[in-house]
């Protein structure tokens, strides 16, 4: 089990700070928020891209991976009816795995709720088949990068397509490699009607990358969530990825997110172990 910790909930940091204090707090590693860097990571030259890497080795800390992947720039949308806005979101995801690759990430996370509902004049069917069709460039460059892909689903109202795991499989199954796979998401799978340790176990093998937080947009351990029995389900499952904690409420600051998180699952992991 590694835990990382996502880098956009420090707010006006700059990364190298970031990367340092995680470490020096226990992370194994950071997951990076790309538009908290640029506007597009087309703008990020060899240059940026070399030293983040190379910083985060030094401090013997690895980046996860990137998230939040299309917050920036406008106009990206993975299965609207319009084929130049397609295309050009599929470069963009090109452009997203060879940059994650480039830093030392392992992981893209696609969740991206406004960018992906099924829009009006689409049937559902349409935008399945497209938005499969966005990420096929993408994957084959993921393969050949050692990056892995993870579509995420995500709970309603927040978005209308794919809103649960097995959604989720179901959705990456039409492009089928080792490189496009699913993430798991706390304070998603809570919308389920199935509760967390079923849906991990009925998952095992598709997710490549975990999210942790909770209900109240909080990390864990600050909230009502019990992790007790996700980290169990986790260690049934045999899951040896990144533990990820994103948060949506930074109004605790970071230090005090970053450290209480790391704190708790730490604590709930020994209990798991013993």
């Amino acid at each position: 089990m590694k835990f990382a910790i996502c880098s956009e909930m420090f707010q006006g940091w700059k990364i190298d700070d970031v990367l340092e204090y995680a470490k020096r707090i226990g992370y194994d590693a950071v997951e990076v928020a790309p538009f908290t860097l640029a506007d597009s990571v087309d703008d990020i030259p060899e240059a940026d891209r070399r030293h983040l890497r190379e910083r985060a080795a030094a401090l013997g800390l690895e980046i996860a991976g990137i998230h939040w992947v299309l917050v920036s720039p406008e106009g990206l949308y993975i299965n609207t009816p319009d084929q130049e806005v397609r295309e050009r979101t599929a470069r963009y995801f090109v452009s997203l795995t060879h940059y994650c690759a480039d830093i030392g990430g392992k992981v893209i996370v696609v969740g991206s709720p406004k960018q992906r509902n099924v829009m009006e004049g689409a049937t559902f069917d349409q935008a399945w088949k497209w938005a499969a069709d966005t990420f096929r460039p993408a994957v084959k460059v993921a393969e050949e990068r050692g990056v892995t892909i993870c579509f995420e689903a995500l709970a309603a109202p927040g978005t209308n397509f794919v809103n649960t795991a097995a959604d989720a499989i179901r959705f990456v199954q039409q492009v089928p490699s080792p490189a496009f796979k699913i993430i798991l998401d706390v304070k998603a799978m809570l919308s389920e009607s199935k509760p967390i340790p079923e849906i991990i176990r009925d998952s095992a093998g598709w997710f490549r990358h975990f999210h942790a937080n909770d209900a109240n947009l909080k990390g864990p351990g600050m909230g009502d969530v019990d992790f007790h029995p996700i980290f169990r389900a986790l260690k049934e499952v045999g899951y040896e990825g990144y533990v990820s904690v994103e948060v949506f409420d930074f109004s605790d600051g970071p230090e005090t997110i970053a450290s209480r998180s790391l704190e708790y699952m730490k604590r709930v992991w020994a209990a798991v172990q013993s």
